[in-house]
């Protein structure tokens, strides 16, 4: 004898597995968030200070080193104000691990530009520096 649920579970599990491959079929890149962006900026909360930070990047790369320095000058000024003293919404305040780990970065990346006294910094000690600095905020967007 045939129970009546015996006829519908073999098509509902079959239904099933189907889901679950193309779930897995699906490429890890394609689940990945796609961040908007307005006239080359991300529109995420770090978006401003990754555009900086490849402002900065570039100016070093081209040797306008004194750019480099006033622009790292800004973005420092810039995520003091916002994310250490900007509200309850303010990363210190949600995640200050979080903070200190994209403060630390940044402080790698930028004192060199703003302590180089004419001197260029290190090239690849520079590109490591600025690598780690967009790692970090990704961590926040």
């Amino acid at each position: 004898m045939v129970f009546p649920f015996q006829r519908t579970i073999r098509p509902l599990l079959a239904l099933v597995l189907a889901f679950l491959i193309a779930c897995a079929a699906v490429p890890a890149s394609a689940q990945e968030k796609k961040v908007a962006q307005k006239n080359g900026v991300d529109i995420s909360k770090m978006g401003a200070y990754r555009a900086l930070a490849q402002h900065i990047y570039g100016d070093f790369a081209k040797g306008d080193l004194a750019a480099a320095a006033e622009l790292s000058t800004v973005l420092e000024r810039l995520w003091d104000k916002a994310e250490e003293y900007g509200g309850d919404t303010a990363l210190a305040k949600t995640n200050r691990q979080l903070f200190d780990e994209i403060d630390r970065a940044m402080d790698q990346f930028i004192t060199p530009f703003t302590e180089a006294k004419g001197k260029s910094p290190d090239p690849a000690r520079t590109k490591a520096a600025f690598n780690a600095y967009l790692e970090k905020l990704k961590l926040a967007d």
